[in-house]
């Protein structure tokens, strides 16, 4: 359970427990659930009603109990790269699902997050990376966290993509399915917008590293994008990519930013490249970047 404790401002003098709590992100769902719970919102300790008005002064709080139920906990070396009270960030390894699957029982960066925490509650990953992709996962430990960090986290992909890419640019092509396959997909003009910036860093031996960040967030929009323009990302087997330097997409997210969703204080979070990037990058490209 988290309890979250508000002193109001002459700012919000007269204004309405429920029409405060909605501003600073709660949103109906947990409102409601809020109302139903024993002292889900007090005042001055004590129980309030929604629609009671504050005052200069009071200390409004919340109760955010514990919803939903984790996967079964699997103790695994991953790096925490941040933690505290509303968010948790990892450095997720390659080839580690954010999620179980049919194929994937007791395997996945969720049932890892069951470990760690050890509590039950929802598995909330703000966003989620392909299997073999490497890098920071952001995860909400409550409904409030949540829903206030959707879709709005930026992110600095790194990757080493085949051929000379001179300078940066957008890639701006809607992406689907690729006929019948749950997995692959690819540049479709009846698909959904998918935009790609991307900045070259360095290019050596044939090959770029590049930063990459997006607008969108379609599955295997990168991916996908990169190989349509003819510069597929090495180790990526699944849209042409060679796989003799790397044996998975060479795609790491290495940075994020965003907003606490309760101090509201900007948040930058980074870590470092895995081993087999940072191998790839030194000898492709002769450097790694900070």
């Amino acid at each position: 359970m988290r309890e979250l404790s508000f002193l109001i401002d002459e700012e919000n003098d007269g204004v309405q427990i429920r029409d405060y709590l909605r501003n600073f992100g709660v949103s109906a769902a947990l409102l409601t659930k809020l109302k139903q719970t024993e002292n889900g919102v007090t005042r001055n300790g004590n129980f309030a009603k929604t629609i009671d008005r504050l005052n200069q002064g009071d200390v409004l709080k919340i109760r955010i109990e514990n919803s939903g139920h984790m996967p079964t906990p699997t103790k695994m070396d991953i790096e925490v790269c941040y933690e505290d009270e509303d968010i948790l960030v990892l450095n997720k390894p390659a080839f580690l699902p954010v999620h179980e699957s049919h194929n994937h029982r007791g395997d996945a960066l969720s049932n890892f997050v069951s470990y760690y925490l050890n509590e039950d509650t929802a598995f909330r990953a703000v966003f989620r990376l392909d299997r073999d992709t490497s890098g920071l996962i952001l995860i909400a430990k409550h409904e409030l966290s949540a829903s206030k960090l959707a879709g709005r986290i930026k992110k600095d992909y790194y990757a080493v993509a085949e051929g000379e890419i001179k300078e940066g640019g957008t890639i701006n092509l809607p992406i689907a399915r690729c006929g019948e396959s749950i997995i692959k997909r690819r540049v479709d003009e009846n698909g959904e917008t998918a935009i790609t910036h991307y900045q070259p860093i360095s290019t050596k031996n044939g090959n770029t590293l590049l930063k990459i960040n997006l607008e969108t967030g379609r599955t295997h929009q990168i991916r996908v994008h990169f190989s349509h323009i003819a510069h597929p990302l090495l180790g990526d087997e699944l849209y042409g990519g060679k796989t003799e330097q790397i044996s998975r997409q060479a795609l790491h997210c290495k940075t994020i930013y965003f907003t606490h969703p309760i101090t509201e204080k900007e948040m930058i979070i980074d870590c470092d490249f895995p081993e087999d990037i940072k191998k790839l990058i030194y000898v492709q490209l002769g450097t790694v970047p900070n």
